[in-house]
Parts: C-alpha cells; structure tokens; sequence
C-alpha cells in the first residue's frame, strides 16, 4: 500500500519522549513451543527458506517468520487494567511497525492501557497462520492476565489497514477451526477479545471493495469461493462479536470506505455495540498525523469511546 510521509500531530506531544537510555522492551516469543508449520499450499515459500526478517528505514518489518508480542506498559502512574493487542498494517506483506505499532502503543500508554504490538506472519505463510498468531496473543495475555497486572475480561483488539483485518479477524473466527493449533491454550483460554478498535480497517474479500494486494498476500492468486466468503468479515458478524468503534475516511481510495460500513452495517444487524466516525479528509494510512481536519482527531474519538465503555477507569469500577 501506499503510505504518506509521516507527519507528527500535535496529539504526540502527549507522548512520553523517546530516549537512547530507555530500557529494551520486553518482547515475548508467541510460540515458545515452535512455530506452527502449517501454510497456505500457494504460499510463495516454505518454512525453511525465508530468510531473514527485514526492517527498512521507515520502520516496517517484512518477512516474519518469528512472531512475538512487545510489551508496551501504562505511561501512568495508576494502570487501569485494560490491555490492547495492537495488529500493525501494510497489506499483509509488512507490518507498519512504527507508523500503526509503536506510535499507537506510545499514545495508549498514557491512557493507562498496557499495550501489547503483535509481529504476526505474512504472505511468506499466508491464511492462517496470521489468524492463529492473534488467538495465540490474546490467549497468551489473558493467561498471563495477573502477571501483566490486566484484567482478563478487558483485553481488546486494535488494527489499521489489513491489521483492522487481522483485528476483525479476532473479532469474529475466535472459536474457529483455522485458529487452532492443537496447544493446550486453545481448549483452556478464550480468545474472543473483549472490545475492537478498527482504523481504515481492511473488511471484505469480494469485489467491488477488496483490497487486492491484502486478498493476494493473505489468500493467495485463486482463493476458493469458501476461502473467499470465511475472510469476508461483514459475512462472520454474528451476536458474540465485541463491541467496535471503527474509523475510516471518504477520501481512502487504498481500501475504500464501504468496508468499514459493511462492517457496521453488519455489527448492527446482529445487535453489538458499535460506532462509526467516517471523516471527509485524508487518505489511507494516515496514522497519527496533523492537517487533515477532524480526521486528525480520530484518537480522541477512540479515548472517549474507550472511556464511555468503561475501559479507562480503574479495573473493577
């Protein structure tokens, strides 16, 4: 996909300063056990020639084939209990790692979340090995709950572009077949997140409104129709999906607007909590950037989101 040049908006200087001194982040291995080898058949590699992970100047990693979770913890004095599994974007073929993951884990630190940034893997391995990456994040944090000082029954999901997939993907295939690897987490922890936050958020699969490069990289040249209508989100809502805010732009002409509507749309029909801010300026992968109108305080509207549904008060309140 596309992406701007990133330009920092007034909001990040809520965000604690970045020093050299600052203390390595703590970053989990997902399967300490070993990588689940499972590939799409049409995956572009195997297991055992990737090659190295790849990080270019701009901060996106590519060519995963080690997923971990970073530990970003509460910037506040007084955590409130709540944890976010972050899903970075970038077409499924590399993480926005810095623009959509570090950048967003800064700005919900100070809202005294404890954020935690999924490396999940890619078109190198294809469906569903991304989906079984965020069931494993979020069984592995709501397990360790006590020792990450979060509640368990409030960790959520937030994603952009095909990370809003990934996150949707959370959000609806949590008990589903292609997310189980057959670890002892998968019958003993739910994976359901408990609240969704989607940003410009890859939805559907099928044409007119699919994102081809996110549809190729994920399901290959020639999914089949099955494959297709599992992926289509808006097709998965049912009455266990989490209360949502999505967020999206009319001018997104990368993953047009009828996703997130979809979406909605969807969420409706089923009865789960959702809203909906569709702002006139900006395209896709804004990010946290400055001079795009009221599109540039979107993160206001997910704190007060956030907040109207409890999720920022102490845990227990």
């Amino acid at each position: 996909m596309q992406r701007r040049p990133l330009i920092l908006s007034p909001l990040l200087t809520l965000l604690p300063p970045l020093s050299k001194a600052a203390p390595a982040p703590n970053v989990l291995p997902l399967w300490p056990e070993g990588v689940p080898a499972a590939m799409r058949a049409d995956a572009p590699a195997t297991r055992g020639d990737l090659g190295p992970e790849r990080v270019d100047a701009n901060g996106s990693i590519a060519n995963v084939s080690v997923p971990t979770l970073t530990v970003v913890p509460p910037a506040v004095d007084r955590p409130n209990g709540t944890a976010v599994i972050l899903c970075p974007g970038g077409g499924y073929r590399y993480l926005s790692w810095q623009r959509e993951g570090e950048q967003y884990g800064a700005w919900l630190s100070t809202l005294g979340i404890t954020t935690f940034i999924l490396k999940s893997r890619l078109q190198e391995w294809g469906h569903p090995a991304p989906l079984q990456d965020v069931l494993r994040a979020l069984r592995l944090v709501r397990s360790r709950a006590a020792e990450f000082g979060v509640d368990p029954k409030r960790i959520g999901v937030m994603g952009s572009s095909a990370g809003g997939h990934l996150a949707a993907s959370a959000s609806t295939l949590f008990d589903h077949a292609d997310g189980r690897t057959g670890a002892a987490l998968d019958n003993s922890v739910s994976a359901r997140p408990d609240f969704a936050v989607l940003v410009y958020p890859v939805i559907t699969m099928t044409d007119p409104a699919a994102h081809a490069g996110s549809r190729r990289a994920l399901l290959g040249d020639a999914p089949s129709p099955a494959l297709l209508a599992l992926a289509s989100l808006e097709q998965q809502v049912t009455a266990a999906t989490p209360p949502t805010v999505l967020l999206h732009t009319q001018g997104d002409k990368t993953v047009p607007v009828q996703n997130s509507l979809l979406y909605y749309q969807a969420l409706t029909r089923a009865g789960v909590p959702a809203e909906l801010y569709l702002f006139e300026q900006g395209g896709h992968g804004i990010g946290m950037r400055d001079g795009l109108g009221t599109a540039s305080a979107w993160p206001r509207r997910v704190e007060d989101w956030l907040r109207q549904r409890g999720l920022l008060g102490a845990a227990g309140r």
